[in-house]
């Protein structure tokens, strides 16, 4: 257990380090997506929070998100040059916000469970959404509200560098405060919630009282993020009331992992890094990233963070060299497959668009244009075309076959005594 938690205390320490690096290591433009990973980051772990550890599914989570964005916008505008609120602390009124609207809204929600809750949570953001564009004078129409950040503490926040080092330092102290509160009496109420809160009002705890406080402070979190965001893009608009941030929160944590401390922010990093990296290369990246969540939801319901832990378990139990022929196989299963799924979307998303309609009118009847596709002509009638995915599928199914013999193999050949559940139902077999 001492050797687990050092190996913890040591990546944790690693993390933080490459992520104090960043703005050393890369240009201006990946130094501002990871101020957007962070802040996603920071908002699946808040929402997390709701989801996960309490087990209430909210589907209007960027209702507190904008409402902390607002409220930190207006803080700039109303405060920012009077030195009554320096910049560095601006996300506290984004947290106020957030920690209000929670609580307002979580009284209501949790009157209902389940299903109800969750419309409960859908109607008020969209009840936001409708309403924001109406009240120009608190959301700025559709053109929003601009504001500039303001020097303090000897730093100008011009620089790129400088508004990433003020988001890691929000974003590391919220997520530490996140994991005590998961520690603290109510942290434990709230998981009882999740796994029976009518047990919970049998013992006699206000079951209500306990969800509105887990509300109001996941809220709360979630208007840190928001108030981050209105400092990164010194604007807000009334978009982010949109269901849209509320669907892509749902996903990242789901993709990272709910049960796990860290998954929901691995799984937001990863995301929205995907999303900047592929969405100008391709108009099909959403159609990728809803795969990517049933998906993970069929086969990994743990999450990504589920997975690597189960690898790390595999590792340990049965050492990291006789596992790394059956990882390496189910890499290449997963790679081969994936690979086949994109060059069959991308090239039917370009053989059934406007475009190519256009080009195959002006070609005559017969004739099928070529589609150009990952630096070389593919003709829709030749072989090659469709022997390419089919191919690939097919190595990434032998892959997938030849993995499972190996993880086979591995586990008849293990002794019975690196196998934890094996010693654990042998010694309680009666003699």
């Amino acid at each position: 257990m001492e050797t687990h938690l050092k190996t913890r205390v040591i990546l944790l320490c690693a993390g933080v380090a490459a992520l104090a690096a960043v703005p050393l290591a890369l240009p201006d433009g990946l130094v501002n997506a990871a101020i957007s990973m962070l802040i996603a980051a920071l908002f699946a772990c808040a929402y997390n929070l709701l989801c996960g550890h309490a087990g209430m599914l909210s589907f209007g989570h960027s209702a507190y998100f904008g409402v902390g964005a607002f409220a930190t916008i207006h803080a700039m505008n109303a405060l920012g040059g009077t030195g009554l609120l320096p910049t560095p602390w601006m996300p506290l009124i984004g947290a106020a916000g957030g920690l209000l609207a929670g609580l307002a809204a979580g009284w209501f929600s949790t009157q209902r469970t389940g299903a109800y809750f969750a419309m409960i949570t859908l109607a008020i953001a969209e009840l936001l959404h409708a309403l924001a564009p109406q009240l120009r004078s608190v959301f700025g129409g559709e053109a929003g509200i601009s504001s500039m950040r303001m020097p303090a503490w000897g730093l100008s926040f011009g620089s790129i560098a400088e508004v990433y080092y003020l988001t890691l330092a929000w974003v590391l102290a919220s997520l530490a405060l996140l994991y005590l509160l998961t520690r603290t009496p109510l942290g434990r109420l709230a998981l009882g919630l999740r796994e029976n809160g009518h047990r919970l009002r049998f013992l006699g705890y206000d079951v209500h009282c306990i969800g509105v406080l887990v509300f109001a402070l996941s809220g709360m979190f979630s208007g840190i993020a928001g108030g981050l965001q209105v400092l990164s893009n010194e604007s807000a608009n009334y978009v982010v009331f949109d269901t849209s941030l509320s669907a892509a929160v749902v996903l990242n944590t789901y993709i990272g992992g709910v049960h796990a401390f860290l998954g929901p922010a691995l799984g937001a990093a990863l995301v929205t890094f995907f999303g900047y990296a592929v969405s100008d290369l391709t108009q099909s990246w959403l159609l990728y990233q809803g795969a990517l969540f049933v998906l993970v939801i069929m086969f990994m319901p743990t999450g990504l963070a589920g997975l690597l832990e189960l690898a790390g378990g595999f590792a340990k139990r049965y050492g990291l060299r006789a596992v790394a022929p059956a990882a390496g196989l189910y890499l290449l299963a997963g790679a081969g497959c994936a690979a086949a799924a994109v060059f069959l979307t991308e090239l039917l998303q370009r053989l059934f668009s406007q475009d190519y309609r256009s080009l195959a009118r002006a070609a005559g009847a017969w004739e099928w244009p070529a589609i150009a596709l990952f630096g070389r002509e593919w003709s829709p009638t030749g072989v090659l075309t469709w022997l390419v995915p089919a191919a690939l599928a097919a190595l990434g199914w032998l892959c997938w076959r030849a993995a499972s013999a190996a993880a086979g193999r591995l586990r008849d050949a293990a002794p019975a005594q690196q196998d934890p559940l094996a010693g654990a139902m042998a010694e309680r077999r009666p003699t």
